[in-house]
């Protein structure tokens, strides 16, 4: 069981995760929405495509674009289309 955690709440966990380059993509189900705000900020992957990204908050601590996914990534990506990864802070187990 892979878990996402922040001042320990618990914000993703799930058993059907996928590791690319290094970091756990959790599927959409099994984010806790609750903790995440959107973000403005992108960035691109030359072969995911498009990142958007979300701060995380927990008892009103922001820590700013900790979480990002690709809504519509390129092809040889599409397998973690909305699937969401964390940074910055946030403690992933896998």
């Amino acid at each position: 069981m892979a878990r996402a955690r922040f001042k320990n709440k618990v914000i993703a966990e799930s058993d059907d995760v996928e590791i690319v380059e290094g970091n756990v993509y959790f599927p959409p189900q099994s984010v806790n929405r609750e903790f995440l705000k959107e973000s403005d900020y992108r960035s691109t992957c030359p072969w995911k495509g498009e990142a958007y990204y979300c701060h995380v908050v927990v008892d009103g601590e922001e820590n700013r674009d900790a979480a990002w996914f690709y809504p519509d990534p390129k092809k040889e990506a599409k397998y973690i289309q909305g699937y969401v990864a964390f940074w910055r802070g946030i403690e992933v187990e896998k």
